[in-house]
């Protein structure tokens, strides 16, 4: 090994401007040489640091212990050579200039070394060309450096792209004209798997792709859309259907800003969001509040009926009785001292009257205002209701109460009451049944109600019927309470209606319960 680093200074000769410092790594066992080469950069206004070497071990010591700007090599050199160092250099991978002075080397061997990765060759005969070498390859080493760096740094910026792009929910996509005047992709991110079913590489580049896939209906408005956003440099907001190959319809959302490429084309650069899920619970919204307006209104209409239907009650029934109670109340003053026979049966005519008249006003009250679910509770108002159902339609009505205890709160038990009335009314109007079955239990913490009839059954196509407010009410009903509706067909035939819900509310639902005399 040769003496440690050593700086130097520049000659005090030299009439050449003060140059940076400068750190030179000799390959050479001839320190007369090293001299030689120093007194070269000295006179170029170098004040060079320098270490000399002469072995492979030296060689490989000094460039991972230090940072040097240029390597100076004799050819050979006792046991060792320029091409040796030059592959340690290699091995090591340093880049560095490597300059072979020589003074004996043939012209074969030059070749040889420069195919080998050696920057030049000189001759210590003639020297005049080292410091202008040495300067010309440190900045061929410094530009090879930069380039490394800026590529290094576009690799890494174009990775962070990728993992962000490759991670974002939507396409990432850079969109240009293609030479049939359609719109093609010429980048996209991985996510285009997803939305289109078809790798990103077999859509760059292509508008056949997925241009065709625009349903007609959509198609010229995008044009007419990216035209303007084209002709004003504005960003592209669009959103259209496509129908993929396998028959699936996609709505997608396309946001991009447009921009002139070096050549003066339009590239639209953005992402394009799967927007169907949205579409579809907007439509699922707008269907919900049509039928819920429908609903209303048929509410309404319903609230309607009922107070004609009370109002002829009162007015046919009860006026007609109590008109015909009056007629048969004079025949009867007319009767008394007469025909006594007679009389007696206006009598009984008019108590007859009276009671039908009760049994009138009984009946409207309670389907008014069902006194018995307050002061008897759930069990005793459906028994009551089944049988005036019976009494009125026909149709048997077999009731099975497992618990007359059942004491569900106020709300629970009103709408099970409601439920049960409609329930009522639909096997009435559409079931064409014989007999109904009702069951009453409790269930855990649920309060259940089934009621089953022998009828037609329902038909899948009736449930879906716009106008079919009485399941739906019943279902909303139940929803607000925190139960559900749960619609069956019965073998051989006939449908079971099962209606669950909570026996208590949650204490910030439970509205005030009225106060429930003793029966």
């Amino acid at each position: 090994m040769s003496p440690a680093l050593k700086p130097d200074a520049p000659s005090a000769g030299a009439d050449c401007q003060p140059k940076p410092p400068i750190r030179l790594l000799f390959i050479e066992d001839a320190e007369n040489d090293v001299i030689l080469l120093l007194h070269r950069f000295r006179n170029a206004g170098y004040a060079p640091t320098y270490l000399q070497v002469a072995t492979e071990e030296g060689v490989r010591e000094a460039l991972q212990r230090e940072n040097w700007d240029v390597i100076l090599c004799d050819h050979n050199l006792p046991g060792f050579n320029a091409q040796a160092a030059l592959r340690t250099t290699q091995e090591l991978g340093i880049d560095l200039p490597f300059i072979i002075v020589s003074g004996v080397m043939q012209e074969d061997e030059a070749i040889a070394a420069m195919r080998a990765g050696a920057h030049d060759y000189l001759s210590k005969n003639n020297l005049d060309r080292l410091v202008p070498a040495v300067e010309r390859e440190m900045r061929e080493v410094c530009n090879r450096r930069e380039k490394r760096r800026a590529e290094q740094t576009l690799r890494q910026s174009a990775a962070r792209l990728r993992a962000l792009t490759d991670n974002i929910p939507g396409v990432v996509f850079q969109m240009g004209y293609t030479p049939d005047g359609m719109l093609g992709f010429q980048y996209l991110s991985e996510a285009a798997t997803m939305l289109f079913g078809t790798s990103a590489d077999e859509l760059i580049g292509s508008a056949a792709g997925w241009m065709n896939w625009l349903l007609k209906e959509d198609l010229p408005g995008f044009m007419e859309a990216a035209s303007t956003s084209a002709e004003h440099l504005s960003t592209l907001n669009w959103e259209g259907r496509i129908q993929l190959a396998t028959g699936e319809q996609k709505w997608i959302n396309l946001r991009s800003s447009p921009r002139l490429s070096e050549m003066g084309a339009v590239v639209w650069e953005g992402v394009m969001w799967n927007i169907t899920h949205s579409k579809r619970v907007e439509a699922d919204l707008r269907e919900s509040r049509s039928q819920l307006a429908a609903l209303s209104n048929h509410l309404q209409r319903i609230k309607e009926d009922e107070r004609e239907r009370i109002a002829r009650d009162v007015h046919d029934v009860l006026g007609g009785t109590l008109v015909a109670m009056k007629f048969e109340m004079s025949l009867l003053e007319s009767k008394l001292d007469n025909n006594p026979a007679q009389a007696r049966e206006r009598a009984r005519n008019v108590g007859r009257m009276v009671d039908d008249a009760i049994a009138t006003v009984g009946r409207v009250t309670r389907e008014l205002r069902p006194g018995i679910l307050k002061d008897f509770g759930l069990a005793a108002a459906i028994e009551s209701q089944g049988e005036d159902f019976a009494q009125r339609t026909g149709i048997a009505c077999n009731i099975l109460c497992t618990d007359h205890d059942l004491d569900p709160d106020y709300d629970t038990a009103l709408a099970f009451f409601r439920v049960f009335q409609e329930a009522l009314t639909n096997v009435s109007k559409h079931a064409r049944a014989t007999a109904v079955t009702v069951r009453l239990m409790q269930e855990g913490d649920e309060v259940v109600l089934e009621i089953a009839d022998n009828g037609c059954g329902l038909a899948a196509t009736d449930l879906q019927k716009p106008r079919s407010f009485g399941l739906r009410g019943i279902r909303e009903r139940l929803t607000s309470l925190g139960g559900h509706l749960d619609l069956r067909d019965v073998e051989p035939h006939g449908t079971r209606l099962t209606l669950r819900a909570p026996l208590l509310t949650t204490p910030s639902e439970e509205a005030p319960t009225p106060n429930r005399s003793t029966p």
